[in-house]
């Protein structure tokens, strides 16, 4: 089966990173046993989805999700129940990512797809990182999207050393980062 399990979202807008920070923390933490996942920084791709929607079988978005609920709270949601709520989503990926799901379900083939997503608390303050509360529920996210793939029989493992979520989300800080003052 071919998946793709794509992190969406805005890394600078703090809880807005998460999806990205999950995907890159399955990515960076556990082996596949075929080569038929493939690992997408989504970030705010929107209609460039389109492709993994067509050419996959199964496709999880790992997002934040505008619902009226506690932060931290999961949602499973499989595209028939996100079909239509293009004008309900609130931010602009969300918006994207629907109206995707809504061109390519009127096409001969479309992939399953499921957006695993997280209640944020704030995708407003500009800072790479995620709120305690985010961090406090970051693993039932990540768990969330491993169950998708237990669903769908696809096998992994969990790799002996751990890259830890710290350690991925200063490689999204560009700590080393220098200002590039031209000729003097």
């Amino acid at each position: 089966m071919k998946t793709a399990i794509v992190g969406a979202g805005t890394v600078i807008y703090q809880d807005e990173g998460v999806g990205v920070f999950a995907a890159k923390y399955i990515e960076e933490n556990y082996t596949f046993d075929n080569n038929d996942v493939t690992m997408v920084d989504g970030g705010v791709l929107g209609f460039q989805l389109m492709v993994y929607y067509q050419e996959y079988d199964k496709v999880i978005i790992l997002d934040t999700i505008t619902m009226d609920d506690e932060v931290g709270s999961i949602y499973n949601l499989p595209s028939e129940e996100l079909l239509g709520l293009g004008s309900y989503k609130q931010t602009a990926h969300e918006v994207e990512i629907i109206e995707m799901l809504e061109i390519c379900s009127l096409l001969e083939t479309m992939a399953e797809v499921n957006i695993v997503g997280i209640v944020p608390e704030d995708i407003e303050t500009v800072v790479v990182g995620l709120t305690q509360k985010m961090r406090d529920n970051f693993f039932n996210l990540v768990n969330a999207g491993l169950g998708e793939l237990d669903k769908a029989g696809i096998k992994y493992t969990k790799n002996e050393t751990e890259v830890t979520l710290d350690t991925i989300i200063d490689s999204y800080s560009n700590p080393t980062a220098q200002r590039f003052e031209g000729e003097q």
